[in-house]
């Protein structure tokens, strides 16, 4: 009875253990899109971790060491004044908030290559995709 109970308890602890395990994220090379549309790029490139909607629960999420923010709140945040300049600095920049994580990549230098390092287009596409997530702000 004895060794019925403690194999019990190794099968369960295995068994929680195996349940517990976060999930994996799965890594795919960056497409290129348009630089003239911010909620394509934000698509493609940001809502796998922050969502479609900007509240840090893309499908990635739960995968992630600590929860993507909620891109939603940023204006309200920062007493109603939406953070431009923040947040293109965050896409760019490798020791800004949030980037240049393991999990977290850092855009500036990806926008550059497949921008060819045109160093007008790699602004344009910040610009777009900072623009875009203006518009995902709370009301």
């Amino acid at each position: 009875m004895r060794i019925l109970l403690i194999a019990s308890f190794f099968v369960g602890s295995a068994t929680l253990l195996a349940q517990s395990a976060p999930p994996k994220i799965k890594e795919t090379p960056v497409v290129s899109t348009s630089a003239w549309s911010g909620k394509e790029m934000f698509t493609s490139y940001c809502a796998s971790c922050h969502g479609l909607t900007g509240k840090g629960d893309g499908p990635a999420a739960p995968a992630m060491v600590r929860k993507p923010a909620d891109l939603t709140l940023l204006a309200r945040n920062n007493g109603g004044k939406y953070p431009s300049s923040k947040v293109i600095g965050t896409l760019v920049e490798a020791n800004a908030f949030g980037h240049g994580s393991k999990e977290m990549p850092v855009w500036g230098p990806i926008l550059n290559s497949m921008s060819r390092d045109d160093r007008a287009m790699v602004e344009l596409r910040v610009k777009n995709i900072a623009d875009y997530i203006e518009t995902l702000q709370a009301k």
